[in-house]
């Protein structure tokens, strides 16, 4: 099996998603194609009110969590829409299982896997023979100790508020060697 792949990690709000984007942005122009989800957060006036999730090769968007929404998953504040979830998030993961280069994962956390189908999803691509870029939570390894064995045999990089510019200068280095890797593109 190749366990092929960057993981980003590191504490909320440091720039994971950031970096996630450049890279993904930087590989579609090298000519490979990116498949999986994002789930951008939902700010209103200043205040985060939930999140999407996205496909990366549709842009089909729907709703991963919202704060104060009833559901049988919660994860503080926020109710996972279930219905979201497995129309866009499991279909996005098992599209880019089949027909991508590159399996992207923004992110890998407590909300994408309290719904059943969505962490059997994310198994699936993990143990696929396809490279990843994946971003994912701190607390995986404590949290989902067998999804975290999966993700450890990547490179491995936690994002701090001190490394957080000189890892984006080298975003461009890491997206040549997923693309070299995934046999998308020469390189540069």
């Amino acid at each position: 099996m190749r366990h092929i792949g960057l993981a980003i990690t590191g504490r909320p709000g440091v720039g994971k998603s950031t970096i996630f984007n450049t890279i993904v942005n930087q590989l579609r122009e090298l000519g490979c194609k990116v498949g999986g989800i994002s789930a951008p957060e939902v700010r209103i006036s200043g205040k985060r009110v939930g999140f999407l999730i996205v496909d990366l090769s549709t842009d089909a968007r729907g709703w991963l969590a919202k704060a104060s929404y009833q559901s049988p998953y919660k994860v503080g504040r926020y109710g996972i829409i279930v219905d979201d979830v497995k129309r866009i998030g499991v279909n996005a993961i098992i599209s880019a299982i089949k027909f991508s280069d590159i399996i992207g994962i923004d992110e890998i956390g407590p909300m994408e896997l309290k719904v059943p189908e969505m962490r059997n999803a994310i198994i699936n691509a993990l143990k696929v023979n396809k490279v990843k870029l994946l971003v994912f939570h701190r607390e995986l390894q404590r949290r989902d100790p067998e999804i975290y064995s999966i993700i450890s045999n990547l490179k491995i990089i936690e994002v701090t508020f001190d490394n957080r510019r000189e890892i984006l200068t080298r975003t461009s280095e890491y997206a040549r060697w997923l693309s070299v890797e995934a046999g998308c593109s020469g390189g540069g």
